[in-house]
């Protein structure tokens, strides 16, 4: 249960700055690196919580290795948000696409079993924005980081909000 002091000691000092370490990085790296996740996001705080875990808890990694493997990831994950912001086929590539649930009042079952959501999820979404009828919503839509947007009906006719949603239907556009 317990060695020596020395790897209680190594632990809190490598924790410690380990953990400086990974708030500069954020800091560095911008609000995007804390903003709601998408796949990429998810995929990168697991694996940078992973080589925390080892840095402070195996012998055989260095604080160095640990927080070059941190920024290397951080690093990536820049890389790819540089890219898919000035390369359209890329970001389709790498990011997911919003998906239309329910529209002008209408479930999607088939989009809702593709997407793994069910229709209580869907309603609990609409009950969440304050709308009690469905026929007053015009779209929800699973966003690419797993919210519901709810789009209340639209007064002109238009909702150019939703042109990249998939399944909306481009001639209300």
């Amino acid at each position: 249960m317990f060695d020596n002091w020395y790897d209680i000691f190594q632990t809190i000092i490598v924790g410690t700055f380990a953990y400086i370490g990974i708030i500069i990085l954020l800091r560095v790296s911008g609000k995007r690196t804390l903003s709601k996740w998408n796949s990429f996001d998810f995929i990168v705080t697991i694996a940078i919580g992973s080589i925390l875990a080892s840095t402070l808890l195996l012998k055989d990694i260095s604080l160095l290795q640990g927080l070059i493997a941190i920024v290397v990831l951080t690093l990536l994950q820049l890389v790819i948000t540089w890219v898919s912001i000035r390369s359209k086929k890329f970001q389709e590539l790498v990011k997911a696409t919003p998906t239309l649930l329910l529209y002008r009042g209408k479930m999607r079952h088939d989009v809702m079993k593709k997407e793994r959501v069910t229709e209580g999820e869907v309603l609990g979404a609409i009950r969440s924005n304050g709308i009690a009828d469905i026929e007053d919503v015009e779209a929800v839509v699973l966003e690419t980081n797993g919210t519901f947007s709810v789009i209340k009906e639209s007064k002109s006719g238009f909702a150019s909000a939703l042109s990249n949603v998939q399944g909306y239907p481009s001639q209300n556009i």
